[in-house]
């Protein structure tokens, strides 16, 4: 962003304490003190275990402009942005930046894919367009305004990641977003802990599409009903992609390597293009397949389409594959739901090495509600079909393992922690190939490290 102090104190709808100057410029926003500084305002918002309240004065020592704050009085020497709700402020303000860099905005959201589609579609629009996206998978009401804070006024198109843990939350995110391209990659049962069914999770993801403009491109997923059955919510014009006859931006003849990598052909209005992609895993398709619909609704030829896929990176943690000690490890921690589990341990068997075991960690898969039991059960008889040894990480996740043993599955280990896992992989040999899945509260993404580290380096 790039700004005036006046501005951003005028949006907030701030009162100002300490000696602010003005016209200091400000050229970007954040919630993490140690990355304050010149020009770069400290958002002080309350998280469950922090207050950024009590980093303020650090802030404003390494020459933050102001701190934006919900707490100070008229005596504070510090330079503060009071508002009533820090959370709102940032928002105004990320409106306030979105409305002077006036990008094409692209939304995503979806059950599963949300991110690889989000990088797909970045590096396709990257291919035309100055583009922005939204960093890792930083899509809720703190992300999604610090992605809209990250445009400059060079940036022509912006891809912003949404994701929601209640109904009306996308469309208060669209609010500010107004995006006028918008993807439903599909609808699962994440979250439903939190949504009660697949069909209030339908309407939640189909909140985007509700708030296109007329003129706008709402891209489906032509493969899923439910994402199918949100065109009547927008005036926008309907683009479809996937697999079937049906869709408008179709995937033919797809083809994994030794790396589960796909390979396949897309088509839209009578033109084909091959594409490679460098990610792993079948699960990918529909994700670039979306991307694709994407780039064609900017105006894109399908060979640009298609080399902004093949030139794609993923984002950590996401079906990251890496190899040490002629071991290879697929890292897929950042979240977990019955269907994504199931697709990595597909893509797992399409990667086994010879004479190789298939080697299935596994952790809690959060949020499922009335369904977590038979999930997880349902997740260590697909665990039993497939691999070779399973172990169950944290006493939540012991569904797992009881659905692989009740399954005929022999090796099949619970362990307490992170540490177990790795006592239970010292037998690890050249060769073997090792799955670290879980949802992103049990925090095993930096497992590999751990085992690359304790296991093979030892």
């Amino acid at each position: 962003m790039k700004a005036r102090l006046s501005d951003i104190i005028r949006v907030s709808r701030g009162r100002v304490t300490g000696l602010l100057d003005p016209k200091a410029e400000v050229s970007g926003v954040t919630v993490d003190s140690r990355r304050a500084g010149p020009g770069i305002i400290f958002a002080a918002l309350k998280g469950q275990v922090l207050d950024g309240h009590d980093f303020i004065v650090e802030a404003i020592r390494k020459g933050a402009p102001a701190a934006l704050c919900s707490e100070g009085d008229d005596e504070s020497p510090d330079r503060r942005i009071v508002v009533d709700d820090v959370q709102a402020g940032l928002a105004r303000i990320a409106s306030f930046n979105r409305d002077v860099v006036d990008p094409i905005v692209v939304g995503i959201t979806g059950s599963i894919g949300k991110t690889s589609t989000k990088d797909y579609t970045s590096s396709v629009a990257a291919r035309k367009f100055r583009t922005v996206a939204t960093e890792r998978s930083y899509n809720n009401e703190v992300g999604v305004p610090l992605t809209l804070l990250s445009a400059d006024p060079g940036t022509e198109l912006l891809v912003v990641e949404l994701a929601a843990r209640g109904k009306g939350q996308i469309a208060e995110l669209c609010e500010y977003v107004r995006p006028q391209v918008g993807v439903v990659t599909n609808v699962g049962i994440t979250h439903i802990e939190v949504f009660g069914s697949q069909d209030s999770i339908a309407r939640t993801k189909g909140e985007l599409i509700s708030s296109l403009p007329e003129g706008g491109v709402a891209v489906l997923n032509a493969d899923d009903g439910l994402a199918m059955a949100m065109k009547g919510r927008s005036a926008a014009e309907i683009l479809t992609f996937g697999l079937s006859l049906e869709s408008q931006v179709r995937g033919h003849d797809v083809r994994l390597d030794s790396d589960a990598r796909p390979s396949f052909e897309i088509s839209h209005a009578g033109a084909r293009q091959r594409v490679q992609l460098q990610s792993s895993g079948r699960q990918q398709v529909p994700n670039a397949l979306a991307a694709a619909a994407v780039g064609i609704a900017l105006g894109l030829s399908l060979e640009d389409c298609a080399a902004g896929l093949e030139s794609a990176k993923g984002s950590p943690f996401r079906m990251e594959v890496t190899t040490q000690g002629g071991i290879t490890f697929l890292n897929d921690a950042w979240n977990a739901g019955p269907d994504s589990v199931a697709a990595a341990i597909e893509t797992c068997s399409a990667m086994r090495r010879p004479g190789g075991r298939l080697i299935a960690v596994l952790g809690f898969m959060a949020e499922l509600g009335h369904l977590s039991e038979d999930a997880h059960l349902k997740a260590g008889r697909i665990a039993a079909s497939a691999t070779d040894k399973l172990i169950v990480v944290g006493p939540r996740s012991l569904g797992i393992a009881k659905g692989a043993m009740d399954a005929g599955m022999a090796d099949v280990v619970s362990v307490e922690d992170a540490a177990g896992a790795v006592r239970e992989l010292t037998d690890l040999k050249p060769g073997d190939l090792v799955l670290v899945k879980a949802s992103r509260s049990e925090r095993l993404e930096g497992l590999v490290d751990r085992i690359k580290t304790e296991v093979v380096g030892a």
